[in-house]
């Protein structure tokens, strides 16, 4: 039988012992800018067993400034920004034209660890682009050229018969441009680091631009 939501909620924990470790932060001897450490934080989830710890939330707005979030995947960090990729005609795309500043959040339980950016978002070249999407397997090519993401879908079937032709001619054309697939890059203003503590005296360490350097602050969890 089904529990009731609120008792079911009761029933569960956050960073159970059996499979999380909360390894120690020193913020003090953290690198000089949020892509290193980034970087370093990135390999250690990947070490520790984390379940596709390249997904984030994309949250950016609407028109109307109401927010909006969904799941993606990072393509790259660097000094250029975090990337990621979409068509420039769904609705993130349409949100991003009209307001181009985004966060990305990162969440990997196995460690206790969260990282949130936020910034600019610019398109990179549609070259880019292209070659980016044609570095990844034919399935992703086959869904940016099924396209039409966001639209109202009449039904399955023509889901089905889009997805199908799409998958032919990605097999058959590993070379085929998806005119609307854009590859978007934030670069941020401000990044924060948190490390959970089994004692939730949590460390949250934000970085904040400055022109070209970064200056840190220590913030309350």
């Amino acid at each position: 039988m089904a529990k009731d939501l609120h008792e079911l909620l009761r029933t569960l924990r956050v960073w159970d012992p059996e499979v999380t470790r909360l390894p120690p932060f020193d913020a003090a001897a953290a690198t000089d800018d949020p892509v290193s450490l980034f970087t370093q934080w990135f390999a250690q989830a990947v070490a520790a067993g984390e379940r596709e710890p390249h997904t984030m939330t994309l949250s950016t707005s609407d028109g109307e400034g109401l927010p909006d979030a969904r799941i993606v995947m990072l393509h790259g960090a660097d000094a250029a920004g975090w990337s990621f990729a979409t068509h420039a005609t769904s609705s993130k795309g349409r949100q991003l034209a009209a307001r181009p500043y985004a966060a990305l959040t990162f969440y990997w339980p196995v460690l206790g660890r969260q990282v949130r950016v936020r910034g600019p978002v610019t398109s990179a070249p549609s070259e880019e682009a292209q070659a980016d999407l044609h570095a990844r397997s034919t399935g992703a090519l086959a869904a940016a050229l099924t396209g039409r993401q966001s639209d109202v879908l009449a039904s399955a079937e023509e889901l089905t018969a889009a997805s199908e032709a799409a998958w032919e001619h990605a097999r058959a054309h590993p070379a085929a441009k998806s005119p609307t697939w854009t590859l978007y890059r934030l670069r941020p203003d401000e990044a924060e680091f948190f490390q959970g503590d089994a004692a939730r005296r949590h460390t949250r360490l934000r970085y904040r631009r400055t022109g070209d350097a970064w200056s840190t602050d220590r913030l309350w969890p």
